[in-house]
């Protein structure tokens, strides 16, 4: 994709990163990636983890069929 300046570029996230802003173990992490429901990008023999790819994730997190607010 480009933008009008230029190629858009998504900010990459370590899985400790990710853990870290979700607050959950970086294993809870690893998890999501693997089971295909967290988008990653493999580096070598580590994962980053698409910021936007975080963001819609916790967009759509539910708890007992309700959406969460922000």
């Amino acid at each position: 994709m480009t933008s009008d300046r230029g190629p858009m570029r998504s900010r990459f996230l370590t899985v400790a990163e990710v853990a870290e802003i979700m607050r959950v173990s970086r294993m809870t992490v690893y998890r999501l990636v693997h089971s295909g429901e967290m988008p990653a990008v493999r580096v070598g023999r580590s994962f980053r983890v698409p910021q936007d790819a975080v963001d819609a994730y916790l967009s759509t997190a539910f708890i007992d069929g309700e959406r969460l607010s922000s």
